[in-house]
């Protein structure tokens, strides 16, 4: 007895010991400090989608000025895509392997200096090299920032926080599209990007001192982060996450819904412009802040309604996405079809809520599948199909214009909406099954 008693106290203090390291380790997951993570990251992600929306707003001067087609306007959208796909696998796996924080904020610097030499470019094949180089920047940025994300929060609170970050995306989006509508109206299309390129770089800068690197899998009381850093090779850490079914249906339907959205990004401001008439900053701000302000709303929502299904059932952030892809559909439609003002504004509202529904939960659903030691490369690998498929979009409604004209090309994105939706449907089902058994 006396034996058993000794024994217990070691193995206790052992454990407390091991809590006390762990505890030091992990200090930054205060309640406070979790959630400026969110905001600093907020940030980061606005300049990361402002700097990538400014072109599409100002693509009438480009297009006017360097006297380019609208089939070199689409490959000048589709090079920063392609690119950003083809470096996505690479940058989530690096990011399961090196410090989150420096790849984050390099990664912010990069693009931002990137975007400050566009302001420079004289045709299109300068413009479309640098703009690739911009999204070899940004492919680093997502993977790092939803691994850094998940080790703050835990499972309870991960759908908010990542729905939260999610809002930066939108207004970044706003931001981006009306601000360089409203300043390529008065001083030129070269001036918005010189702006948002070095803000960008003193943003960077200044989160250096604020922005702190947690324990990998720390939200889940998990081991020390040496035990979680992947020693995996880059092909056999893709391989052990594209042999799960449920992951192959979610990034199936991610490069729908990821075609879907870069239509609007892409062409709404021109199609705005062109169809009813609206000057350069009207069409810059109408084609963004309508859809994106009611997706700040829906993400929030989104956010909430998967964290308070995941704990019910198997696969309930999924169920979510589902059912905000599946109510966008008619909507959708009706954005392209409509020849009203104001039906547009309401289609483009309904839309961005439902979307706003499924954006929340992109990643969280994803980590309820991945390991925590691959959280990195899943997201990186989602993020490049996702944008290899999206990359095609521009090309695509260039290419149906002239046949079909913009409106139909609209319209149509609502048949990928229901194909995407058929997808999440079936991951969630499968999740159930799975915990059935």
């Amino acid at each position: 007895m006396v034996n058993y008693i000794i024994r217990w106290r070691a193995a206790t203090g052992a454990r407390n010991q091991c809590t006390r390291k762990a505890d030091i380790r992990i200090q930054p997951h205060n309640k406070n400090y979790r959630w400026l993570v969110v905001a600093m990251l907020w940030l980061v992600c606005f300049f990361n989608y402002a700097e990538r929306q400014a072109i599409f707003s100002v693509y009438p001067l480009i297009k006017t000025q360097l006297h380019l087609s609208d089939m070199q306007l689409g490959l000048i959208a589709s090079s920063f895509m392609w690119m950003y796909a083809l470096c996505g696998p690479f940058a989530g796996w690096l990011c399961d392997r090196v410090p989150r924080k420096i790849t984050i904020l390099s990664a912010l610097i990069f693009w931002s200096l990137v975007t400050a030499c566009i302001s420079f470019s004289k045709n299109a094949v300068q413009l479309a090299a640098l703009t690739a180089l911009g999204g070899l920047g940004e492919a680093f940025y997502f993977p790092a920032a939803m691994s850094l994300l998940s080790d703050y929060h835990a499972p309870d609170t991960r759908s908010r926080a990542m729905s939260l970050h999610q809002t930066g995306v939108y207004a970044g989006t706003i931001g981006g599209g009306a601000i360089a509508g409203l300043l390529g109206q008065y001083f030129g299309f070269r001036s918005s990007f010189l702006y948002f390129g070095l803000v960008g770089i003193l943003v960077g800068l200044l989160l250096l001192a604020m922005l702190r690197e947690p324990v990998r899998g720390g939200a889940e009381m998990s081991p020390p982060s040496e035990v979680l850093l992947s020693h995996t090779k880059m092909h056999t850490s893709f391989l052990l996450i594209l042999g799960q079914p449920v992951v192959l249906l979610l990034m199936a339907a991610f490069i729908g819904a990821n075609f879907v959205a870069v239509v609007f990004l892409t062409w709404m401001p021109t199609f705005l412009y062109q169809k009813f008439h609206m000057t350069l900053a009207l069409a810059g701000l109408n084609a963004t802040a309508y859809l994106q302000i009611a997706s700040m709303a829906g993400v929030v929502c989104g956010g909430v309604l998967a964290d308070s299904s995941a704990r019910r059932r198997p696969g309930g952030r999924i169920s979510t996405q589902a059912m905000g892809v599946l109510l966008a559909v008619p909507f959708l439609f009706l954005t392209g079809w409509t020849t009203s003002v104001f039906l547009l504004a309401a289609g483009l509202i309904c839309f961005g809520f439902c979307k706003g529904i499924y954006d929340a939960n992109i990643f969280a659903g994803l980590y309820d599948v991945v390991p925590v030691e691959h959280r990195g490369a899943s997201a990186g690998l989602m993020n490049s199909l996702g944008w290899l498929g999206g990359g095609f979009a521009p090309l695509c409604i260039a290419m149906g214009t002239k046949y079909f004209g913009m409106s139909l090309c609209f319209s149509a994105t609502a048949v990928i909406y229901l194909v995407v939706a058929i997808f999440l449907l079936f991951a969630s089902r499968r999740m159930q099954c799975s915990s059935a058994e």
